[in-house]
């Protein structure tokens, strides 16, 4: 009898706490925990791009040091973050990985640019395969950011939402940090670069912002 009646004790507290959030709580902090190495294999896949692609622009543009140290020493601050599944759960260090994405994304797209200046360099088979698989690398990146932050919504909106969020508190499960608004902004801006004197005049053009008046 004993052991019947801790059976239906048993079966009442699973109905409750299924009936409370907790399994969905349990099923969305797995979604975010895959979401979330899918996120951070692809950073590391661009992250071991990255020396090739100095190295081969080195060799046709060695004279930009300060774009080739920029991207240098941004993924050195990358790489200087450790990207644990725990990192998720502390809004700091998540908010210092984000914004070091960010920077290594402005450094490649300055580089990039910088590249347009110099044709050998655009018609090297190396450069032309690391440009085409950081293409593709960027794009697995977004695809992948795009299902963690689904993934924390979905979760948040848990955590937050009764009677969920008692069985959240009562198990110590909290809102997750997500990316920002202003993270998004940093990886989309365009950088403006100072090209400086073109090894070839080029035709002339309407006034902008590059556009240096003439002396009189």
């Amino acid at each position: 009898m004993k052991r019947i009646f801790e059976l239906l004790i048993a079966f009442g507290l699973v109905a409750l706490l299924g009936g409370c959030g907790y399994n969905t709580l349990q099923t969305t902090d797995e979604q975010i925990k895959a979401s979330w190495a899918e996120v951070v294999n692809q950073y590391q896949r661009r992250a071991d791009l990255i020396p090739n692609l100095v190295e081969t622009v080195k060799a046709f543009a060695g004279q930009e040091r300060d774009v080739l140290l920029g991207v240098t020493n941004a993924r050195a601050k990358v790489g200087s973050i450790q990207a644990t599944p725990e990192l998720v759960n502390d809004p700091q260090a998540f908010a210092r990985f984000a914004q070091a994405q960010g920077e290594l994304s402005s450094a490649l797209s300055r580089l990039l640019v910088v590249a347009e200046n110099y044709p050998q360099l655009k018609s090297d088979a190396n450069f032309r395969d690391l440009q085409a698989q950081l293409e593709g690398t960027e794009n697995r990146i977004t695809v992948a950011r795009n299902r963690y932050i689904q993934a924390v919504r979905e979760y948040n909106v848990v955590v937050r939402s009764f009677p969920s969020n008692l069985t959240a508190m009562v198990f110590g499960y909290k809102e997750k940090p997500q990316f920002t608004v202003e993270n998004e902004k940093e990886i989309s801006k365009a950088p403006k670069v100072d090209f400086g004197k073109p090894a070839v005049a080029p035709a002339p053009a309407a006034p902008n912002e590059y556009t240096v008046p003439a002396a009189k």
